[in-house]
């Protein structure tokens, strides 16, 4: 089913707002949430009902016109899509700097007003879940290779000097909250508001890990999974990539639908693989289907983990069956993983000269540079 868009309206004049109200009857994604008949409500109305798309008369009268509104709303929540209403005689030209990311011209028929809602709605949600933000997110088909412990210290190495949130993408069992010995009654993703989301809500919903960054913890139980639906993964993505600088996830093996959810927001998949004939062969299997799907080779990179046990096979081997370059390499150091996991502390804090951190602090050197570029591709070391 389509996502419903969430619609309020600041109308003065009830003929309007009425004509308003009859045209979105006979359809059901567009939910006319209120009638805000004054601007100096709007803005505490936009606080209350959590509107997707704001619909503002130009012509509002009393002492905070539609303008006012629009830039008020603006800059109290950036996320909601504004449009303004007008009449020939009164243009308005778009300025989404200002709180105008649409117009709308009476008089207007069923098919304008739900159709600007949906492509307005549309357009400020793709532009605004990207913006200022790049998302990462490990994926690998087979367990056991090592990407929750990549997934966690690369986050922490990227903390270091930018704002990261790191997601637990593991919807069923929750790998961070068990690798970090996070208690059960620490909040989770099904804490979040199933309708809007703010940075509030955010804000009392992520653990704040001691290494100083945010995680986004999956349920404390298996069934909870079942909680979490694909819409619900799309709007915390879209207001959490509002907040930090990066976004990484830690996914589960295998391509569900929660996993593609992450994988198709993302700037960049990061692959992870080892040494593993069972790991490569899935590896590969997964690239078709991301070709199948239409991921660009840009979207993707591929990290070898443990890339100093080769167990008689070469990296020139791991590239001829995965079709692609090994981009990034991290060697491996048991003992010394084995003992910071087992204290729930990253290995790039505890031990930052050794080599598997050095490893780790290459992949975020790339990601920060991206950052800072805001290139559209990202190349190989």
């Amino acid at each position: 089913m389509a996502e419903q868009i969430r619609l309020l309206v600041v109308e003065d004049v009830p003929q309007v707002a009425s004509h308003m109200r009859s045209l979105l009857q006979a359809q059901a994604q567009i939910k006319m949430l209120e009638v805000v008949t004054s601007g100096e409500r709007a803005l505490s109305a936009v606080g209350e009902f959590r509107p997707d798309v704001l619909i503002v008369d130009a012509l509002l009268q009393g002492r905070v016109s539609g303008r006012q509104v629009a830039e008020q709303v603006r800059r109290a929540d950036p996320m909601v899509s504004i449009i303004m209403l007008t009449v020939p005689q009164n243009p308005v030209t778009e300025d989404p700097a200002h709180g105008v990311d649409s117009v709308l011209r009476m008089p207007f028929s069923g098919f304008d007003l739900t159709t600007l809602v949906r492509r307005t709605h549309e357009q400020r949600g793709s532009e605004g879940a990207r913006a200022g933000s790049v998302m990462v997110t490990l994926f690998s088909p087979k367990g056991g290779v090592g990407r929750t412990t990549l997934a966690y210290n690369l986050a922490v190495a990227l903390g270091r000097e930018h704002t990261v949130c790191l997601i637990d993408g593991s919807m069923q069992f929750s790998d961070l909250r068990g690798l970090l010995r996070v208690p059960a009654a620490v909040p989770s993703i099904v804490n979040l508001p199933t309708d809007r989301i703010r940075d509030s809500d955010v804000a009392e919903v992520v653990w704040k890990d001691p290494s100083g960054i945010d995680i986004l913890l999956a349920p404390p139980r298996v069934e909870m999974a079942e909680m979490v639906t694909v819409r619900d993964i799309e709007k915390a993505l879209s207001i959490i990539r509002q907040i930090y600088e990066f976004v990484i996830v830690d996914t589960r093996a295998g391509l569900t639908d929660d996993v593609l959810a992450f994988l198709d927001a993302s700037d960049l998949i990061l692959q992870v693989l080892a040494y593993d004939s069972m790991a490569i062969r899935s590896l590969a299997m997964a690239g078709e289907a991301f070709m199948a799907i239409g991921y660009p080779p840009t979207k993707l990179a591929t990290v070898l983990n443990r890339s100093d046990s080769a167990g008689g096979m070469s990296k020139a081997d791991v590239e001829e069956v995965l079709g692609q370059p090994v981009d990034f390499e991290v060697v491996s150091d048991g003992r010394l993983v084995l003992a910071a996991n087992n204290e729930g502390v990253p290995f790039v804090l505890a031990s930052p000269d050794e080599p598997i951190s050095k490893g780790v602090r290459a992949i975020a050197d790339k990601l920060a540079a991206r950052l800072r570029d805001r290139a559209p591709a990202m190349a190989g070391p």
